[in-house]
């Protein structure tokens, strides 16, 4: 069993809890609740689509359907990803635990419980941001009437639905409004739940790596202290041989921990990527299409909460790729200053060995074709700013 305490992941507990995800409690109830709402978000994604069948096929239309249906895609994927490899997670967590308690230095352990609290606070900011960003246009959808008193609009809308997510359930849509718009803001709930509980345990492994990478900088800084080095006896030498040798096993394990994080999820971040690249071109060809137009605030709506999913997910996702990347070179740094020509022959080869790694840069690479970083994920963005550019002077 793991610790929740030690690994500082009760919120991370919690909200995978809410979705039917967390991988220590799979009881019956919990696949009742995991069919429940795989069926809540795969029936919204499909009462999307059917409005091709009733409606006559424009693209307007066609925009508007996809810019929504790729948010609950993104949402399914990810759902559904997570649940197929949840033994991963759980052995995961397993490991990590592992790592934890063969610590014995209280800096290590120090060290490893500061990057835990960093994933902790990460989670809770998310948290935070979404309770303060999410309830105002939940309750516009239900309370439109309300607003316009407080907006001092004069014309009142009483089915805004419509408007934000085209859909078609093949019922009366007016008399069920309620009922369709409670499905929607179900879908989305879950959704957002699921993006931010998976999401936030696989930080917590990269920021546990980022820790065993300072472990490893740690060690090696240990091992060639200057009052080690200056007493030349072979008990001396054999500690830092073996100071040495552990700061190694301790880097190899912490970019096994990130690889392994990320290595059954690639197909999922794959298609991910691609959805954050055309569903976000499509939103903001939304957003500025009803700027232009002057169009009402349930035109903005749904498009900008898109995109504030989508732009935080991957600004995240790029931070904690650049983090690995910089906690990565920090170790061969710490190997570049250390005071080698005081160290005996034998213990500057062991040096000179490690730098040796320090040749090919180490990240988190999905699929071979997007590296987690500032950069990339700057270029991410260009690339959907591009294909929303394209659309955009292609329609005016």
């Amino acid at each position: 069993m793991i610790c929740i305490d030690s690994l500082q992941i009760s919120l991370h507990r919690m909200l995978l809890l809410a979705v039917g995800l967390w991988s220590y409690q799979q009881s019956n109830l919990v696949q009742f609740q995991l069919i429940l709402f795989f069926t809540i978000l795969a029936s919204f994604i499909i009462f999307q689509f059917t409005a091709f069948l009733t409606s006559k096929f424009t693209a307007d239309l066609f925009i508007n359907v996809f810019s929504s249906a790729l948010l609950y895609i993104f949402f399914f994927i990810k759902y559904i990803s997570f649940y197929i490899n949840i033994k991963s997670v759980k052995y995961l967590l397993k490991q990590l635990q592992n790592i934890y308690n063969e610590l014995t230095d209280e800096n290590e352990i120090s060290i490893l419980r500061k990057y835990g609290s960093y994933g902790e606070r990460l989670t809770a900011l998310t948290i935070l941001s979404v309770i303060l960003l999410l309830p105002a246009p939940i309750l516009y959808q239900f309370c439109p009437n309300f607003f316009d008193i407080l907006l001092f609009i004069n014309e009142s809308r009483r089915f805004p639905l419509k408007k934000i997510i085209v859909t078609e359930y093949f019922i009366d849509q007016k008399k069920y409004y309620y009922l369709i718009l409670l499905h929607a803001n179900v879908a989305l709930f879950i959704g957002l739940v699921t993006i931010i509980a998976t999401g936030m345990i696989l930080i917590v492994y990269q920021q546990f790596a980022c820790g065993m990478f300072r472990i490893a900088s740690y060690r090696i800084e240990r091992a060639m202290t200057v009052d080690t080095l200056r007493k030349d006896s072979l008990r001396n030498k054999n500690w830092t041989y073996k100071k040495l040798i552990r700061a190694v096993n301790m880097h190899r394990e912490a970019m096994k921990l990130s690889n392994s994080s990320l290595r059954r999820f690639k197909i999922m971040f794959f298609f991910m990527v691609i959805i954050m690249v055309i569903g976000g071109s499509l939103n903001l060809f939304r957003i500025f299409q009803a700027l232009s137009l002057k169009c009402n605030f349930e035109e903005f709506l749904f498009p900008l909460i898109s995109m504030a999913v989508y732009i935080m997910y991957i600004f995240i996702a790029s931070y904690i790729g650049q983090q690995i990347m910089d906690h990565n070179i920090d170790v061969f740094a710490a190997a570049y200053n250390i005071q080698w020509y005081t160290a005996s022959s034998n213990v500057q080869k062991m040096i000179l060995f490690l730098l040796q790694r320090s040749t090919k840069i180490y990240n988190l690479n999905i699929a071979g074709l997007i590296v987690g970083s500032f950069e990339n994920g700057a270029a991410l963005l260009s690339t959907t700013i591009s294909y929303f550019t394209v659309l955009y002077s292609t329609r005016v």
